[in-house]
């Protein structure tokens, strides 16, 4: 008897290697926004950032495959940091409150692979 679990009952033989990421890295803000008058991203403009942000990676020629995609996103669950954003698969979370911070974040990180210390949220910090 195996401890392996077959992926599927049609799987046979050792799993295939994962296939490469379309993309090198995503970053998604949260752009949620709460009727109720709770604290949401929405609130300090991150529509504008998630733009801007837009607007900055393809004019970097970051944009499309094997490099860099821009993706709104509903609640991401850390309203009390908001606004955030999050750069996958590096699970990076960013708090940024102005367009000079998301400058930043796309030269520093998107562009150089470097995470900009000074905006992480705090890991503490949820919902």
């Amino acid at each position: 008897m195996t401890d392996s679990i077959p992926i599927s009952p049609l799987a046979s033989g050792p799993p295939a290697a994962a296939p490469a990421s379309y993309f090198q890295r995503h970053i998604f803000f949260c752009l949620n926004e709460r009727p109720n008058g709770e604290a949401c991203c929405a609130q300090h403009d991150a529509q504008a950032a998630f733009e801007r942000c837009k607007s900055l990676v393809k004019a970097a020629g970051l944009a499309g495959p094997g490099q860099v995609r821009v993706n709104k996103a509903g609640c991401l669950d850390r309203c009390a940091a908001g606004p955030v954003a999050v750069v996958y698969p590096d699970a990076v979370w960013y708090s940024y409150v102005d367009a000079g911070d998301i400058d930043e974040i796309v030269e520093s990180h998107l562009k150089n692979g470097q995470v900009v210390q000074r905006l992480l949220t705090p890991e503490h910090l949820g919902r």
